[in-house]
């Protein structure tokens, strides 16, 4: 069995963290490891042109501590996804996973993301090209609906299509997308979420990995589903209370031990930053994925401050972690202890 085989044998608990434009960064991934050695970690969405068209290296790059890590893609011709799932693959993915979720206008105007609710029949054709060739697992994730689409036919017939086609896993936001009216921060938001439709799916493809996303909260809130379902995603906590995640090996995986705490993985962050640095990577590109790890403690706000305001600073280095760092309550203090007017 291979690592690839491994990633959805055995429908067990499984936390992912949601493919997020212009957050789930190849930086942002590598933060969010060393919170989580199990989770499973999702690129933003790219076309299918910028992989075949564009700097390969910018757009795909990773670094090993990531995995495992999935590549999501933009895309409806079978062709294109097919010859951008084998340079995905090439590129050393666990992964490759097609957006059928995203509403914005310039995904529409391209023909994918979430109005691709409505052809699943060219969604199962691009799954079934790209399974033909690659060997990593081939997933989708998906809607339960666009627009005035009936929630229970149309997912049916999603994933009737694509576990027809040979798709690993399905994972569904369990809201509808209004492809008019409605912001893509809208369509995360106001359409009702609708979670027992995703439990009914699962009920009918008892044998296949169906996960769920959509306005979860917290583990607390994600372990619920677990009885149920195979995998959780979260997007937005995730993002903006990362320390979540240092729970989720021991809550979600079962395994032993403490969990991470936010200082351990600010410490073990610190050599990915010094290396990115010595590329001439940004200080501020990697600690903005930050700001939210200290969130509800004592110090938090100076530790965004801090960060804020000086990583931009031409020069900025791990000295601006440190200080930062430093402003946060220790961890080995009472809980009760109020740093924040003394940091």
């Amino acid at each position: 069995m291979t690592k690839h085989d491994r990633l959805y044998s055995g429908h067990q608990p499984r936390f992912a963290v949601a493919p997020m434009m212009d957050w789930t960064d190849r930086h942002c991934r590598a933060f969010h490891r060393q919170l989580s050695r199990n989770a499973l970690l999702y690129t933003e969405m790219v076309t299918t042109g910028a992989v075949i068209h564009g700097d390969r290296d910018h757009l795909l790059g990773f670094s090993d501590c990531e995995h495992p890590v999935a590549f999501q893609l933009g895309g409806s011709d079978p062709k294109d996804m097919l010859t951008s799932a084998r340079i995905v693959e090439g590129f050393g993915y666990d992964e490759v996973n097609i957006n059928v979720g995203c509403p914005s206008a310039r995904v529409q105007s391209g023909s994918f993301g979430a109005c691709l609710m409505q052809e699943p029949a060219l969604v199962a054709e691009c799954v079934a090209a790209m399974k033909a060739e690659v060997s990593i697992p081939v997933t989708v994730k998906c809607r339960i609906g666009v627009d005035e689409q009936d929630p229970g036919p149309a997912l049916d017939a999603m994933a009737d299509a694509v576990f027809g086609a040979g798709c690993d896993a399905l994972w569904v936001h369990a809201r509808k997308a209004w492809l008019k009216g409605l912001s893509p921060k809208e369509n995360r938001d106001i359409p009702p979420l609708d979670y027992d439709r995703v439990r009914r799916l699962k009920q009918r493809f008892a044998d296949r990995f169906i996960g769920i996303n959509g306005g979860i909260a917290d583990l607390d809130q994600a372990e619920t589903f677990l009885p149920d379902l195979d995998g959780v995603m979260l997007g937005r906590a995730a993002y903006h209370t990362p320390q979540i995640m240092g729970e989720v090996d021991r809550r979600l995986y079962g395994e032993t031990g403490d969990d991470v705490s936010p200082w351990q993985a600010v410490e073990a962050y610190m050599p990915y930053i010094e290396d990115q640095l010595s590329r001439d990577v940004k200080l501020a590109h990697m600690t903005r994925h930050m700001l939210g790890l200290f969130h509800g403690r004592p110090g938090a706000r100076s530790w965004r401050r801090i960060l804020t305001v000086e990583a931009i600073k031409p020069g900025a280095g791990t000295e601006v972690v440190e200080k930062a760092l430093a402003a946060v309550r220790p961890h080995d203090l009472p809980d009760n202890l109020d740093t924040e007017s003394a940091a």
